[in-house]
């Protein structure tokens, strides 16, 4: 306990401003010279360029756009499900992520055709693409809406 400190930077001394030019932060106190953001209670507000139209102003909004309500999935090979998986195994998104395979909360996954299958597994309630579902069948697998 009497060696502990604090870390390096951990405790800086305040900047006394406006006592001389001896201190270091005399005479401009640190705000340059002259101009707007120089003085008591100037500055802009976010956002200003200098009375140019505002970016925000400029940009047009119209229309609707969807991409804050698109569903984003997460692709998953075949070659990591024969990775993962035994025969006989369900692949579900809650298996998947117990095998860390999948991360994240609200994570929607679809199982791609690449690489190969060589594992009889049941696959229940995740998206595939139409080649991988057909390779699921023809390695003796089923699949489950």
């Amino acid at each position: 306990m009497a060696n502990l400190k604090a870390p390096a930077g951990a405790r800086t001394k305040k900047h006394i401003v406006g006592r001389g030019n001896g201190s270091g932060k005399g005479r401009t106190c640190g705000r340059g010279h002259d101009g707007q953001k120089s003085r008591s209670g100037g500055g802009v507000r976010p956002g200003f360029e200098g009375g140019q139209m505002p970016l925000y102003r400029r940009t047009a909004r119209r229309g609707f756009s969807n991409a804050l309500f698109k569903k984003v999935h997460q692709p998953i090979s075949l070659s990591e499900i024969s990775r993962n998986y035994q025969d006989g195994d369900v692949v579900s998104l809650e298996t998947l992520k117990e095998k860390r395979i999948v991360k994240g909360v609200d994570v929607q996954v679809k199982i791609l055709c690449t690489g190969e299958l060589d594992k009889k597994v049941t696959v229940k309630g995740i998206a595939l693409s139409a080649k991988a579902a057909e390779k699921i069948q023809q390695a003796g697998g089923e699949i489950q809406e």
